[in-house]
């Protein structure tokens, strides 16, 4: 089954708690803390796997978590990193953050990307010592790792999108051009897949031509099969429409021909933008009359236009030399750019916390949405520690630290981020 869109959970491993342990040996006095440090969680990673033409495994697991770090221990034991997990995707997948719809990454051209990040390990009680603390009975506990709903959309990477109505003769030139092999029949929605060809122009040039099963009027409503894959041709470089210009099953070409460009608009106004040429298909059982009257038309229109008749490759080879010819003038495909996540689908719903007195001036507060929120932060930065405070403020942290008799000076700790408070 040809499955191109899927929503997942993901979830980094949460760090490793740092250790509470005093060096205990004979002869040694006083030999402080050595609570060790606790490893980092794992990462949750895409990986391109180009073996990959759909996203079908993702239809019976949507949940994928890394594991933990290990807790430290005592004798300045650091805990041991946990591996990340690998998340194979097709190439050209791009991820998504479900509830903003921002774009996370495109990998097309990136083979691995990082989507959830492993929290660090928790400090041990050798870091607290000081000349006016020296048995710090405690440490921190692990950053919790990153946690996020993705969904990931498979975009196929064609350089030529082949457009048109069912049996049209879209499945019968890619495989007349190129080497693929799609099922061939007279009857609708024969292409339940959208087929990839490579069409070779002599050595050391190519391109890939997609063929996108069959649109209908009405199809970026959601009628008929091509709305499923209309999103793959908002990669494709160049748009080649394929018209059956006999109009032997009682259609009006002119007709086809608008209509498709019609739903292409209402899908993504972007589409109906992009370069177009037209060849009108099944000309051995068109009427010379027909043949000219909607080659006349389209050339109207602006459009470059090809007559041809695949099964026996008439015209087949003149319109390849078209598309080369364009492709030479048209930037390289499409790719995504990475978008900011909006601080509203960080925080979400989530919006708790709890704060822990660990020492007279020292108060940790720890939240499941502060590695998110607060990743990249610098404390040097006026303008970061400016974002970090509104955060801290809208949330209600510095109310409830407030509650809590924090004073002017203390230490407020957000995991691996440490600051003086200042009323």
């Amino acid at each position: 089954m040809f499955v191109d869109i899927a929503k997942i959970k993901i979830k980094a491993g949460d760090g490793g708690a740092g250790a509470v342990a005093f060096h205990r040996e004979k002869y040694v006095a006083a030999g402080g803390p050595d609570g060790g440090d606790g490893g980092k969680g794992g990462d949750v990673v895409f990986v391109v796997d180009d073996n990959l033409a759909t996203l079908a495994d993702f239809r019976y697991k949507r949940k994928y978590a890394a594991k933990n770090g290990e807790n430290g221990r005592g004798s300045r034991q650091y805990g041991k990193k946990a591996p990340d997990l690998e998340i194979k995707v097709p190439r050209g997948t791009v991820i998504r953050e479900a509830n903003s719809g921002a774009v996370m990454a495109d990998m097309s051209k990136t083979d691995r990307f990082v989507a959830a990040k492993g929290g660090k390990g928790g400090w041990g009680n050798m870091h607290f010592a000081t000349p006016t603390r020296q048995v710090p009975r405690f440490a921190k506990p692990g950053i919790p790792g990153e946690e996020w709903e993705v969904s990931l959309e498979l975009k196929l990477l064609a350089d030529v999108g082949l457009l048109g109505y069912p049996s049209v003769g879209k499945s019968s030139l890619i495989s007349v051009v190129s080497q693929a092999k799609p099922k061939i029949g007279d009857y609708h929605f024969t292409t339940l897949v959208p087929n990839l060809g490579v069409v070779s122009m002599g050595e050391g040039s190519s391109f890939v031509i997609a063929d996108i099963p069959g649109l209908i009027e009405g199809a970026s409503e959601g009628i008929g099969l091509g709305h499923e894959f209309l999103r793959h041709v908002e990669r494709c470089r160049l748009l080649v429409h394929i018209v059956d210009v006999s109009g032997h099953e009682g259609r009006n070409p002119i007709e086809d021909f608008e209509k498709i460009n019609e739903e292409l608009v209402k899908f993504n106004p972007e589409l109906a933008k992009q370069p177009q040429i037209v060849a009108g298909n099944k000309i051995d059982m068109a009427e010379p009359e027909q043949i000219e009257e909607f080659k006349n038309y389209v050339e109207s229109k602006g459009y470059e236009y090809f007559s041809i008749c695949a099964p026996i490759l008439e015209g087949t080879q003149e319109l390849m030399n078209a598309v080369w010819n364009k492709l030479q003038t048209l930037p390289p495909i499409k790719e995504y750019e990475v978008e900011e996540i909006p601080v509203e689908s960080l925080i979400k719903d989530d919006k708790g916390f709890k704060i822990t007195v660990m020492d007279d001036n020292y108060y940790l507060v720890e939240a499941s949405w502060f590695p998110k929120v607060l990743k990249g932060i610098d404390i040097e930065d006026y303008e970061a520690l400016q974002y970090m405070q509104r955060v801290l403020e809208k949330s209600g942290v510095f109310d409830a630290l407030r509650e809590k008799g924090i004073q002017e000076g203390d230490i407020v700790s957000l995991y691996d981020i440490e600051f003086e408070y200042v009323p």
